[in-house]
């Protein structure tokens, strides 16, 4: 099975949304459709703060990752953010994951981006072997804190 990354747009929508939700309930993430679409629509139509990538074939994804983007003077610029990155449960541990990374990781370098963030659950061993793989590590003195508006 193929791990190719398509870039979405809003025509999309209809495919990625309930993948979303999918996600959501894995994690415990409470939204609404309307919540769900409301927030995937911008990026979808172009924003320039972050992007959505089907995993899988187009028609039929299997999976989407969300990066968003930020700066950062410290690491020398355009830094990003991985928002969301499900692959359906049938079809995960087939090694996609980590395909994903290792394509997605020199093109966002192209483009400028100059580091990569994401946070995972401690208790999620097979997300940070994936992590780890792909060269992903704990920044020493660092946590991450969260203020909701």
């Amino acid at each position: 099975m193929s791990a190719a990354l398509h870039l979405a747009t809003i025509d999309d929508l209809d495919k990625l949304e309930p993948m979303v939700a999918g996600y959501h309930a894995f994690e415990g993430i409470a939204s609404t459709e309307e919540d769900r679409r409301a927030a995937l629509t911008p990026l979808l139509q172009g924003m320039p703060h972050g992007v959505v990538y089907l995993i899988g074939i187009r028609r039929a994804p299997v999976g989407y990752i969300v990066i968003s983007f930020g700066y950062s003077v410290e690491l020398g610029g355009i830094d990003g953010f991985i928002d969301e990155f499900f692959i359906r449960e049938n079809v995960r541990g087939r090694g996609m994951g980590t395909e994903v990374l290792t394509s997605l990781l020199p093109a966002l370098g192209q483009h400028g981006v100059k580091a990569l963030h994401l946070q995972v659950s401690p208790e999620n061993a097979s997300a940070h072997r994936i992590y780890t793989r792909a060269g992903f590590r704990l920044r020493d003195g660092y946590c991450l804190m969260t203020k909701r508006y």
